[in-house]
């Protein structure tokens, strides 16, 4: 099945014209679309199994073949398509491996960042995090797992920038779309996002009390959290794993 590529984001992208926003933003197309797709895996909205048409996306975004191409590639590179010579290019099943992986990886440098962070924290980004705090709690609140997946990422970003390192984050982005899945899939299930909250607070309140030992135990608890749920994620969605 090629997919149709609906969602609203697409459209609009279209109406826009991606190529003509590079000079408005400084991104490339190809790299806007590559952004959009992999947001759009992400949300599982482009489901794992799906065969992608380069024509298809390129019509529906408004760009030319190449840049979607180029993105694709880019995409293949981070696991999260496959590209098979004269066969097509089809989204990749959730690999529990690979979100282990992932989640090792995270958890040596977030781990790592929140030590640092409770040594030294820039005041304007712990008012910051306040804020998306409260709007995780609305987006709780509006049953919104999407909302609050994006806040979800924006707190990791903010503790890595308060405690200057930004580059950490980026060493951690590329990769995370992995546990992204499976994570959008655990956002669905009853009273996980108050959860994720509760250790979202208890990250930021031993960082606030300058305890290194406890900032570090609260960020392994919570990235090491979906690892209790993986098994019954994996059980409730056999379609979308390897």
């Amino acid at each position: 099945m090629v997919v149709q590529i609906g969602c609203q984001r697409m459209t609009a992208a279209k109406d826009m014209n991606l190529e003509s926003l590079k000079i408005d933003t400084g991104e490339t197309a190809a790299a806007q679309v590559e952004r959009d797709l992999r947001e759009s895996i992400i949300r599982l909205e482009l489901a794992p199994g799906m065969r992608l048409s380069e024509q298809e996306i390129a019509t529906r975004m408004g760009v030319s073949r190449q840049p979607v191409r180029e993105a694709l590639i880019a995409l293949g590179k981070s696991k999260l398509v496959d590209i098979r010579p004269n066969r097509g290019t089809v989204v990749v099943r959730i690999s529990a491996r690979q979100m282990m992986e992932a989640r090792f990886v995270r958890e040596a440098i977030e781990v790592a960042v929140a030590r640092r962070a409770s040594e030294t924290f820039d005041s304007w980004t712990r008012r910051k995090i306040d804020t998306i705090l409260a709007r995780q709690k609305a987006a709780n609140e509006a049953h919104d797992h999407n909302a609050f997946r994006r806040e979800d990422e924006q707190f990791h970003i903010a503790i890595a920038e308060g405690a200057g390192c930004g580059l950490a984050w980026n060493a951690v982005s590329d990769i995370k779309a992995h546990m992204d899945r499976v994570c959008n899939l655990q956002l669905r299930h009853p009273d996980s996002m108050k959860k994720l909250i509760a250790e979202h607070e208890a990250i930021i309140t031993a960082i606030d009390a300058r305890d290194a030992d406890a900032a570090a135990a609260a960020m392994r608890s919570h990235l090491n959290g979906i690892l209790a749920d993986l098994p019954q994620i994996e059980a409730d969605n056999p379609d979308l794993f390897e």
